[in-house]
């Protein structure tokens, strides 16, 4: 029975529905009528959502438990540490920020909208230099590395990665003038958005979301951030709102005659969460190891990934110019 009870404690964690049973109990269904209550209404969706991409891809012969082991692994163990340390930064850079606003805002909906293009203006900087610093992308490369597409792969992070994130996206949006409680209403959503658009092909084959997806940023175009496919390297880096990626030029929708190769370019041992987890990291600091003089060490940190002390570079930029001079 005590089995049966952890076991239970552990579905109600994950399916996030501890709360909304509290709110049954009590038979006061009034509370979903406030932020609290819409939030712990919505939580279980993506949890079911995920339930059912698994259970089509048994059906369809499609699923493989691999496909989900480094997703797994990442999860359990940032759950018991990245998630707090993540809040603690954000506490901190609320605090250290907020007074340095440059305006003060209500939360009205027309500054929600401000607030949610400033974040995704955060979102953009964060999710750039995580692919443009080779010492940032060893916190993201973990969610990269995965070599199929499924929600699951939305927890697949470096525990680090969110605590990095949220001191670059909360600076922002504090020095913009965003106040904290709107702050973590637009974190609930993006949070939210940020999971679905992880949804396997299993459960959405075409992912374009139609005419959506001229506005926003769909899990089509998602799929096209995870390829390592040269052509599609390095772009869509905003989360819902397409706006920065288009006035950055980082804009790439999904090309039927290109299909989606997943993963990263590095060569890996297939599916192990080991070399997912600590693999860019053993490598970068080999390449600081090995690198000759104390500039090269530091170039080596804050360059590119591929970036090369030889001049043989193998950055995204050097790989899709030499593509370009093939053709």
């Amino acid at each position: 029975m005590e089995l049966i009870g952890v076991v239970w404690e552990q579905l109600k964690g994950f399916f996030s529905i501890e709360e909304l049973i509290r709110i049954i109990q009590s038979g006061d269904y009034q509370i979903l009528l406030t932020y609290k209550g819409l939030t712990t209404a919505i939580a279980p969706i993506l949890p079911i959502i995920l339930v059912f991409e698994l259970i089509r891809g048994l059906m369809y012969k499609q699923f493989k438990v691999v496909s989900y082991k480094i997703s797994f692994f990442s999860y359990v163990l940032n759950s018991v540490i990245g998630r707090y340390i993540s809040l603690g930064m954000t506490m901190i850079c609320i605090g250290l920020f907020e007074k340095y606003a440059i305006i003060n805002i209500n939360f009205t909906w027309y500054w929600f909208i401000y607030g949610y293009i400033i974040w995704e203006f955060a979102h953009f900087i964060y999710h750039f230099l995580a692919h443009k610093v080779r010492l940032f992308w060893c916190l993201h490369s973990t969610h990269h590395a995965p070599e199929s597409m499924n929600l699951a792969v939305s927890h697949a992070h470096f525990f680090l990665e969110g605590p990095y994130a949220d001191v670059i996206r909360t600076s922002i949006c504090m020095l913009a003038g965003v106040p904290p409680a709107m702050l973590f209403v637009i974190m609930f959503i993006d949070g939210t958005y940020g999971s679905f658009i992880h949804i396997g092909e299993s459960a959405m084959k075409n992912a374009r979301l139609g005419i959506l997806g001229k506005f926003i940023l769909t899990p089509a175009h998602h799929r096209v951030h995870h390829a390592k496919n040269i052509e599609y390297m390095d772009t869509n880096y905003c989360n819902l709102l397409n706006i920065w990626d288009k006035v950055f030029k980082t804009y790439q929708p999904e090309k039927d005659e290109i299909k989606v190769e997943y993963g990263i370019t590095r060569e890996m041992k297939p599916n192990s969460f080991l070399d997912a987890y600590f693999g860019e990291i053993t490598a970068l600091l080999k390449d600081v190891w090995h690198a000759p003089g104390l500039k090269n060490k530091i170039l080596y940190l804050f360059m590119p990934p591929g970036w090369n002390h030889t001049g043989d570079h193998k950055t995204s930029a050097a790989l899709k110019k030499a593509m370009l001079n093939k053709v």
